[in-house]
């Protein structure tokens, strides 16, 4: 407890990052637990932090009276003259503690305190520097495996890529460089969690904006974004300056802005889009490079229907529905896609059954005219007869 401390406090504050009013104030608040357990609490002691002379000093105040009835919170009067000549009857008197006076118990209290103080002003720290930076792409070193979980080192702090946020052909070994998106930060009973994702559409974007100055200065914009991770993503681009080509402007000279986003992504292939509010115009493009015959839409429904040539209908549907789903979680709505062939056959399936449908009644309505005629015949009662005429 003896000896200038100062020193010690900017090591601290400069190694671990934390600010010199939190470690002084966790100094004080050791250094008054320590001496509540020396004094077993009986005593009103404050405990403030000289900057002059680098150290924590204790004070223990009293109240002036004429007659002592509390001796561990009161003091005489002429006792406290001795102190402070010009105190008086009712003032409280600070009289400082000697530090060293404290045991080796509440010393070791005091450490284990200002240790306790010291890591929670690390976690807020992390987390503080953390919460605003969901949605950044962050690069960092790979630590350990923990059940299929990755470890990632930040610098200030250790980040979790999960099992589910990595992508299936993606492996990685100690000390691997990783870029991955922040997709989520958390406060833990065991400190700040910060949570990756090399499969979040973010990460897409994030990578895009970085590749392309267009982008990053608002001429194009990314409408939206969707991932198969490791396999296939669609992205939607719109330009706000007539004379720039927002599909262009992500691909750059020959490619090279697309395949920098390609090789970070390990080769997964990017369709890039040209963005438009006609739902139908954008979903022709988001099935490219499939060629569209005609779209039917339903908008209450928010569903369309769409015919391609018959020779057209693998490239629409993709490997394994792939393209259709990702043109599908782009545009927002659901998709149907049928070939020409199929399209033709249930129209003239739909026309059978109308002409059928229509047939039915007209025979019924043959049915019904008979009726009265078979009334005239010459065996009906001549009673009907008459009062039809009638």
């Amino acid at each position: 407890m003896v000896g200038n401390l100062n020193h010690i406090i900017d090591q601290v504050v400069k190694d671990k990052g934390i600010d010199r009013d939190v470690l002084v104030e966790a100094l004080e608040s050791a250094v008054l637990s320590a001496a509540n357990k020396k004094f077993r609490n009986t005593r009103d002691l404050e405990a403030h932090f000289n900057d002059e002379i680098g150290e924590v000093e204790v004070f223990e105040f009293v109240t002036v009276v004429d007659e002592v009835q509390d001796s561990y919170k009161e003091i005489d009067i002429e006792e406290a003259r001795e102190v402070d000549p010009d105190v008086e009857v009712g003032d409280s008197l600070g009289m400082m503690l000697e530090a060293g006076s404290f045991s080796r118990i509440a010393a070791q209290t005091a450490k284990q305190v200002i240790i306790q103080k010291v890591r929670e002003a690390e976690r807020e720290g992390v987390y503080s520097e953390f919460k605003d930076r969901v949605g950044e792409v962050v690069n960092g070193i790979v630590r350990r495996y923990e059940r299929g979980d990755l470890i990632v080192d930040l610098g200030r702090a250790e980040a979790l890529l999960p099992s589910r946020e990595q992508v299936p052909r993606e492996n990685y070994r100690q000390s691997d460089r990783v870029r991955a998106y922040i997709s989520e930060v958390k406060m833990s009973a065991k400190g700040p969690q910060i949570i990756l994702s090399r499969t979040h559409p973010g990460l897409l974007i994030s990578l895009f904006s970085s590749e392309v100055p267009e982008i990053a200065e608002g001429i194009v914009e990314i409408k939206g974004a969707v991932r198969e991770p490791g396999s296939r993503a669609k992205i939607a681009v719109i330009s706000h300056d007539i004379d720039v080509d927002p599909v262009g402007a992500c691909v750059g000279m020959r490619g090279s802005r697309v395949q920098n986003v390609v090789t970070e992504l390990r080769g997964e292939r990017i369709d890039i889009i040209p963005w438009t509010p006609d739902p139908a115009r954008f979903a022709c493009a988001a099935l490219a490079p499939a060629e569209v015959s005609r779209v039917y839409i339903d908008d209450e429904g928010q569903a369309m229907e769409i015919i391609v040539p018959d020779d057209q209908l693998s490239l629409a549907i993709g490997k394994k529905g792939q393209n259709v789903r990702l043109a599908a979680k782009l545009i927002g709505w659901k998709v149907d896609i049928k070939s020409e062939s199929r399209a033709l056959e249930e129209e003239q399936e739909e026309t059978a059954e109308e002409t059928v449908g229509e047939q039915i009644p007209q025979e019924n309505g043959v049915d019904n005219a008979s009726a009265p005629v078979a009334a005239e015949e010459p065996d009906a009662p001549e009673g009907v007869n008459e009062k039809t005429e009638e």
